[in-house]
């Protein structure tokens, strides 16, 4: 690696060079990303709901209904008036109201009043919206202003079109606080007043080639365009604070800076590439999701470290190297403390902090999976934002609600009239529009216009709409779908499709469900064996994978016990980046732990290694949690900030232990930790080591 490492610093200047070019070629390519914000997009494309969808969109040209308009104080004239206008409004396919069901010149008082309640009630009027998926944002912002503010609409469609508009000025926000915090953190653990930039300009460049290599994708989501670079900031921060800590203890040895950086970079090797891999593959543990934001994700995520590792082996010591004097120059004192005193603290407290994570490792795990989840996107936005309002103000007058679309043979009307009544006697059907249902079997084709016809009926398919008085997900609304379903098979036997939000969530929730345990238990062995290979020690990669896990497992149990529900896409993500993140601080500890016990023994190497990693351990932590935190913060889009609470919470506790639980466990285990056990060796086989 010496040679390796001089061959690069005697380059820097190209290498320099090199790096502003991939960082203008990113700021191009990264705007050629196209960002998709709704979920049901990502579930595996042989789900019933999506190849549902597809069926749909092929043979009506269209979807389901996406958005629900509500307007207050209006007559029916005026509400058939403002239906005209917003089927004007580009981007919208079709708009359903009360003429739809029943004939609009029948006196108010002689319609059913279950048919009226559903469309017009206290002088408002209720209209189901479908609004083209790429026209969401123009036809959100038109249709306000058709409606004013006063009056309310949700939707997928609207927290989809929402979601695009404030996440990016809401990221643009986080990103300036976070930059900021970073640059106060780096001041105050680093002895040179352009130190810190030299980092962020590392981390800068690492981030733009990720963004801008993100175009090989095509399109990414929302949560990888949201979290993707902050996380990315904060995983890779510490691989530049480790090299420029080694650089400077280095420097204290030689009066070459060059050679200064080759030994720095030469003793970091180890704990930067094994941090770095063990990152890399616990994101990688999202590619084998079939929920499809899980590779989107995991690919962005793992692409980014891999890029940031090179940065810091390649571009960070060339440019540190050619700003060394003005390093030198720019010297202030140090402004943390040693650390020793509470190194012999941790070492006092280390048997009763190790008994008590004995004692929560069990119960932690239990809660952790016995939390409420969210799987579908109706619960993104809360009351506080205005899509919360309106989806409060619909609710209050209309109740929950929810439309599907069941697709069924043509040719059997009879069939299609008893699965209609059948489907509209279930308990929270409100509405059946259908031929066989609305129509009538007995009346002819001709005698229908083209446009209503063209919603009923294709050349294979007759389209039966279902409105629900069930929220888009629950146990209400899934026992419902699946009744549907099978009143479906009944009639066509496997010839049936169904769509919907509630029915998108369903499969939401089988899908993820089913990758949550294969995604952990792949990302832990994958990490175990990573570290088992690294640390040729089968003790090591136990305690550190242990801790970690407890730690993610106390994350997750904190909104059990408050009463939380818990969006599980959030949850599978942060159970595999937390482990990913955070692995990284308990195996630099250790790492300096067996080298301090070289020469120390173990109570005194505690304390050593309290002393030495503290500052380094906390940089990259706190950077961690307060990146996360302003994520949950600031992010009105609630999945954003669920995923980044859990990020900043998850890296606290992971900081506690690895500062104050490991330390005993080292203690507790050293005849394991310094290899008197049996070791894997990398060159094969398994041999007895005695040091």
């Amino acid at each position: 690696m010496d040679r390796i490492y001089r061959r690069i610093i005697s380059h820097r200047k190209a290498v320099i060079v090199l790096f502003l070019l991939l960082f203008a070629i990113s700021l191009v390519t990264k705007n050629l990303v196209a960002v998709n914000y709704d979920m049901k997009d990502y579930l595996p494309e042989d789900t019933a709901s999506t190849v549902s969808l597809e069926v749909l969109q092929t043979e009506f040209g269209e979807g389901i209904p996406n958005a629900r308009v509500m307007i207050e104080n209006v007559t029916v004239p005026e509400a058939l008036e403002y239906k005209e206008k917003l089927l004007k409004v580009d981007g919208v396919r079709d708009v359903t109201w009360l003429d739809d069901s029943v004939d609009i010149l029948t006196p108010l008082n002689e319609i059913d009043s279950d048919i009226l309640g559903n469309y017009y009630r206290d002088d408002a009027a209720l209209f189901s919206v479908t609004i083209e998926e790429n026209k969401r944002i123009s036809a959100v912002a038109d249709i306000r202003e058709i409606i004013g503010d006063d009056n309310a609409m949700t939707g997928n469609a609207v927290s989809s079109a929402l979601g695009t508009v404030n996440t990016v000025k809401e990221i643009r926000k986080i990103a300036g606080f976070s930059v900021l915090f970073v640059i106060f953190l780096l001041l105050v653990t680093t002895t040179s007043w352009i130190e810190p930039f030299i980092i962020l300009a590392g981390l800068g460049a690492a981030i733009m080639i990720n963004n801008g290599t993100n175009f090989i994708f095509g399109e990414i989501s929302f949560v990888t365009n949201a979290a993707g670079s902050i996380l990315q900031l904060a995983v890779s921060l510490d691989y530049s604070v480790f090299l420029m800590h080694r650089f400077r203890e280095c420097r204290k040895e030689t009066d070459n800076p060059e050679d200064a950086m080759t030994d720095a970079l030469c003793k970091s090797t180890g704990s930067i590439l094994s941090s770095g891999i063990t990152t890399v593959i616990g994101f990688m543990a999202l590619v084998l999701m079939k929920f499809r934001l899980g590779p989107d994700l995991g690919l962005a995520l793992a692409k980014g470290v891999s890029i940031s590792l090179v940065t810091v082996f390649v571009f960070t010591p060339c440019l540190a190297l050619l700003l060394y004097r003005i390093i030198d120059r720019t010297q202030h004192r140090y402004f943390m403390p040693s650390f020793a005193g509470m190194g012999t603290f941790i070492r006092r407290i280390s048997l009763p902090m190790v008994i008590i994570f004995a004692l929560v490792i069990v119960p932690s795990y239990r809660a952790s999976c016995s939390g409420e989840f969210l799987y579908g996107s109706s619960d993104l936005f809360g009351k506080d934002t205005v899509y919360g309002q309106d989806r409060e103000a619909i609710e209050n007058l209309y109740g929950e609600r929810d439309t599907y679309v069941l697709l069924v043979p043509v040719g059997d009307g009879q069939s299609e009239k008893e699965l209609s009544e059948e489907i509209l006697a279930m308990p929270d059907v409100s509405s059946v529009i259908s031929y066989a249902h609305t129509v009538g079997i007995q009346v002819p084709e001709e005698y229908l216009d083209e446009h209503t016809l063209r919603l009923l009926r294709s050349d294979n398919y007759s389209r039966i709409v279902i409105s629900a008085d069930v929220p888009y997900e629950g146990d209400r609304a899934f026992a419902l779908i699946e009744d549907i379903r099978a009143a479906a098979d009944k009639y066509y036997p496997d010839n049936t499709y169904l769509a919907g939000e509630g029915v998108s969530s369903l499969d939401l929730k089988k899908t993820v469900t089913k990758d949550m345990t294969e995604v952990n238990l792949i990302a832990v062995a994958a990490v175990f064996l990573v570290l088992l290979l690294m640390m040729k020690n089968i003790g090591i990669p136990v305690i550190l994978v242990l801790s970690i896990e407890t730690a993610i497992w106390l994350n997750i149990a904190v909104p059990y016990f408050a009463g939380k529900e818990i969006f599980y896409i959030a949850y599978l993500i942060i159970s595999t980046v937390q482990l990913g993140a955070t692995v990284d601080y308990a195996i630099l500890f250790t790492d300096r732990y067996k080298e301090n016990r070289q020469k120390l023994d173990k109570r005194e190497s505690v304390v050593q290694t309290v002393s030495d990693v503290t500052v380094s351990v906390l940089t990259s932590g706190s950077a961690l949690t307060v990146v996360g935190l302003l994520l949950g913060r600031f992010s009105s889009h609630q999945l954003l900030a669920q995923l980044g609470i859990f990020l900043g919470r998850g890296a606290l506790f992971s900081l506690f232990i690895v500062l104050f639980v490991l330390p005993g466990i080292l203690m507790m285990f050293d005849r394991f930790v310094m290899g008197r056990n049996r070791i894997i060796s990398l060159t094969g086989g398994i041999k007895r080591e005695e040091k």
